[in-house]
């Protein structure tokens, strides 16, 4: 008798086969989701050459995303806070060239259909969920699906060093594709790595324009598109949790400002067990970011430790001045209202003994402007952010404690976490204190692998009678809510 199988079937028959074999797939995933080419085309001996040993990867994917908030709420007559469920369908189909002297180019399709409870008109009140469509196209148009070439760049790779020129994903300290969701945050521009020197990877880049996730389109990498007026306009450009939403387009073109990003970044690892890192982004005339980041690892016994400790310094380069110290605009409790200088200070302490990991980590945000960070790259990444959580803003402390387990037979990962958020009480714009915690099973992931499911459940909550600075009798908003998030891939 024969089984004919749908895609889901072959995946899970395929995902058992991969178990039964070392050499490792084309591409794969890390448990970020970070998408990893494991083998890619060699070189053309001739022009028809680059297209016939050019190789294909493709995925197939779909996410669920299930919100429900402590309190739903409406203010004046509108809807700011609502329970949803939201599905994302869809996928990825890149080719990759032969490389011909060095040269080679890539293009990346890539589709999802966001599937959700709530209607056109409430396109808006979608939490994480809404990274599975446009929010622009969805209110505009009725739009419930993203069809863009997110990809689509030449390449010219000499020794250790390669070159890109065009649409790409470029991973530094700011930026990232943070490929959590359907499409990866992605970047037009020019971008250059070396690994030539000894012990050290370089990075260098020039970014003109940036599509985030939710979008379908390229658009400002530091600009809001906001237009009094208009209502829908703030989805046009950076709409970013993590952007300033007073650098609007128009004051930025009245000052003729042309919001480009310039990134430099360097890791070394020439001292035995020691990695340092120094990155440094800078849009003129706006904002600069200077980090500096040392990792230690030694052994003890059957532990593995690995300390280390981040620094990064904000610089108001004129950003203050058009938008305030606050990305929300509500500048009351900000010792300078007109300032973005401001500092980033993070300790971490990792611990491995077998298949458990352990993680401690704390960051605390200086009591100045707001850190500005809207291109998917978390200043507080990797030491203390939380699944969904911003916790950046002007004085914030944060306290976070990880245990994982990697159960390593069944090629699953489990990670349990929990965070304490110290936000600001004085400061209008910031949230009320909360607490996190969250739990992930993922399995899959892994070079050899093409079939990946991960589910995240994040539970929040905190205080939720915390005065409103400066109203008298009114509270900040319950910062409760609870997340699940379940994604399935399949990688051919």
């Amino acid at each position: 008798m024969k089984i004919k199988y749908g895609w889901l079937g072959m995946a899970v028959a395929s995902f058992f086969a991969q178990a039964q074999t070392t050499a490792p797939f084309k591409h794969s995933l890390k448990p970020n989701m970070i998408h990893v080419y494991n083998k890619q085309p060699g070189d053309a001996s001739n022009v028809k050459e680059i297209f016939s040993k050019g190789m294909w990867y493709g995925r197939l994917r779909t996410h669920l995303f299930v919100d429900k908030w402590g309190h739903e709420l409406q203010i004046k007559g509108k809807n700011v806070r609502k329970n949803s469920t939201i599905v994302g369908v869809g996928g990825s189909l890149t080719y990759k060239t032969a490389y011909y002297n060095g040269f080679g180019a890539t293009a990346g399709f890539y589709f999802t259909d966001g599937i959700g409870s709530l209607g056109r008109d409430q396109a808006y009140l979608y939490k994480a969920g809404k990274d599975t469509f446009s929010r622009y196209d969805r209110l505009t148009d009725g739009k419930t699906y993203i069809a863009t070439f997110a990809e689509a760049y030449l390449e010219y790779c000499y020794s250790h060093t390669d070159v890109k020129a065009g649409r790409q994903i470029f991973e530094s300290f700011l930026t990232k594709s943070n490929d959590g969701k359907m499409i990866p945050n992605t970047f037009e521009g020019v971008t250059v790595t070396t690994h030539d020197l000894p012990d050290t990877t370089f990075k260098a880049a020039y970014i003109t324009r940036q599509k985030l996730r939710d979008h379908s389109h390229f658009h400002h990498v530091l600009a809001t598109g906001y237009v009094k007026g208009e209502p829908y306009s703030y989805y046009t450009q950076n709409d970013d949790a993590g952007m300033h939403k007073g650098l609007t387009l128009s004051k930025l073109e009245a000052k003729s400002i042309k919001d480009r990003l310039w990134i430099a970044e360097v890791e070394n690892r020439s001292i035995e067990n020691l990695t340092l890192t120094a990155n440094y982004t800078a849009v003129p005339q706006l904002l600069s970011f200077a980090m500096l980041q040392a990792d230690y690892t030694f052994k003890s016994g059957s532990w593995t430790w690995r300390p280390g400790i981040r620094y990064m310094q904000q610089f108001d380069n004129g950003a203050g001045e058009i938008g305030g110290a606050s990305q929300k605009l509500l500048v009351t409790g900000y010792k300078d209202p007109k300032s973005l200088d401001s500092w980033l200070l993070g300790v971490r302490l990792d611990a491995k003994y077998d298949a458990w990991k352990v993680h401690l980590g704390y960051t605390r945000v200086a009591d100045k402007g707001d850190i500005i960070a809207p291109w998917r790259g978390f200043p507080t990444g990797g030491f203390t952010r939380l699944m969904g959580q911003y916790n950046w803003d002007a004085n914030t402390k944060t306290y976070v404690g990880k245990v994982g387990y990697d159960w390593k037979q069944y090629d699953m990962k489990i990670v349990g976490s929990y965070g304490y958020q110290d936000f600001d009480d004085a400061k209008a714009s910031v949230p009320a204190d909360n607490n996190v915690a969250t739990l992930e099973v993922m399995q899959g992931f892994g070079a050899k692998q093409q079939f990946y499911w991960k589910v995240r459940y994040a539970h929040v909550w905190g205080d939720t009678h915390t005065p409103f600075p400066g109203k008298p009798g009114a509270y900040k908003l319950d910062p409760s809510y609870d997340e699940l998030r379940a994604e399935v891939d399949y990688l051919f």
